[in-house]
């Protein structure tokens, strides 16, 4: 347990900066006793908690302050079965990531999400956020991989949600928990579903020299009915970002944007839709497609993805990494938009994204000390997804609401559907002890409940 403020301080933000507050406890269960003992304990004196895992959000949906205390789960990390023949695996909520793909990777199998922050990130965390990552265009998020899981509700109470064995009857409780960002209670055990590695994949990078030439190659990719596992954009001040750094990919650096385009399933056909991809960037307007000639080159085009966060870290000390949807139509003009409240704003985004499915994500990087700037970050923000909502999309993909885009719920949601939010909450945890403060605005369900 840790008690003294300099101790608690790790913990008074996640990975989004510009949010600072401290618990009043933080606690380490070691193993699933304690975790329920830690539970049943706070609801006797009715006090609130904020699970916690490995604090890689990207919403300040991890923090907790006033009289809450922190429930750190990241020593709850045993995989603690696999299951090949159905291809299964049962893991604490501490477990990490890629652990569980390694492991699995023995048995010619893997766990399909694979958040950028997946080498740190922890299972319950993914289940608590309903994560992604670039593989979900064709397999699908965290809620498609979970066959059930096993909880403890605010109150103590122990549920099963879900059924590893098949389908069950009545309310989709455990589609209902995932995704409920910590609202909901805690996972004390997690059963997902595992997936065959393809039998063959294909990597390419396609470079152009506009992000619209790009974004038209992506829609042409869909559109031409090729369903890639994943379909990757970076804009060029990213892929400068990372050509300067320990992550250096290989990516062109005069380019304005890359598409990273990965393929798999059986090998027969495979080189067939290479063929095809590579005629469609073309007539987009690429210079250049490069099919990756072995694993080390591909795993070497995919660091350079999954660390572009970590590479910005050299244009500013902190880093604002935002999360929003929309049609994929959209994005030329989405990104110009972009562009333009960044000029406006005199601040540098840089994008780095899931094209296949509309998922945006632009960065910006700046020094939280300069409070004229984090002005201007902060109003640069709210402009950027009110153009993502305008343009008929919505304010968060993969990152959740957390407390950063609580002011953003009612622009999307009308009162109604914010009450219903609300109810679905009370009847997990009635007294809202569980992450309390997050997803839903507070004055939003105090109305309704006084309506």
């Amino acid at each position: 347990m840790l008690a003294r403020s300099s101790e608690l301080a790790t913990y008074s933000s996640d990975g989004l900066p510009g949010y600072r507050l401290r618990p009043r406890l933080a606690v380490f269960p070691t193993t699933k006793q304690q975790l329920i003992d830690v539970v049943r304990l706070l609801a006797r004196e009715h006090c609130p908690f904020v699970a916690r895992g490995a604090g890689t959000g990207l919403s300040a949906g991890a923090l907790a302050s006033g009289d809450a205390v922190v429930i750190g789960l990241n020593r709850l990390n045993r995989i603690l079965r696999i299951d090949p023949a159905n291809r299964l695996a049962v893991v604490e909520p501490g477990a990490v990531n890629v652990t569980l793909t390694r492991a699995a990777g023995a048995h010619g199998l893997h766990y399909a999400p694979d958040p950028s922050s997946q080498t740190a990130c922890t299972i319950g965390g993914n289940v608590a956020e309903n994560s992604g990552g670039p593989h979900c265009l064709k397999y699908g998020v965290t809620l498609n991989h979970v066959a059930a899981l096993e909880v403890i509700l605010a109150s103590g109470e122990i549920v099963a949600l879900g059924n590893a064995d098949g389908e069950a009857d009545g309310y989709d409780l455990l589609g209902a928990f995932i995704g409920s960002e910590g609202c909901f209670g805690i996972a004390l055990e997690v059963t997902v579903k595992l997936t065959p590695n393809p039998q063959g994949v294909r990597t390419l990078l396609a470079d152009f020299m506009s992000i619209d030439a790009g974004a038209r190659a992506t829609s042409a990719i869909i559109a031409a009915g090729i369903l890639p596992a994943a379909l990757e954009m970076m804009d060029g001040p990213t892929i400068r970002a990372v050509e300067a750094s320990i992550y250096a990919a290989g990516y062109p650096a005069d380019a304005d944007a890359v598409l990273l385009i990965e393929l798999d399933g059986l090998d027969a056909g495979l080189d067939a839709d290479v063929r095809l991809v590579e005629k469609h960037c073309l007539a987009a307007g690429a210079r250049t497609v490069r099919i990756a000639a072995n694993e080390d080159e591909r795993a070497r085009l995919w660091q350079g993805r999954k660390k572009a966060f970590g590479a910005m870290g050299r244009i500013a000390p902190d880093l604002v990494v935002q999360d929003a949807v929309i049609p994929r139509t959209k994005l030329p003009e989405v990104l110009r938009a972009i562009a333009a409240i960044a000029a406006r704003w005199q601040i540098q985004v840089c994008n780095v994204f899931h094209a296949g499915d509309g998922n945006l994500h632009p960065n910006i990087g700046y020094d939280s000390r300069n409070a004229d700037e984090s002005r201007r970050v902060g109003m640069a923000m709210r402009d950027i997804m009110r153009a993502c909502i305008d343009a008929g999309g919505t304010i968060t993909g993969e990152h959740g609401i957390g407390l950063d885009k609580l002011e953003y719920m009612p622009q999307i949601f009308s009162p109604e559907s914010l009450a219903a939010q609300c109810a679905l909450r009370d009847a997990f945890d009635p007294e809202r002890r569980a992450n309390p403060g997050k997803v839903v605005p507070v004055h939003s369900c105090r109305e309704w409940r006084g309506a």
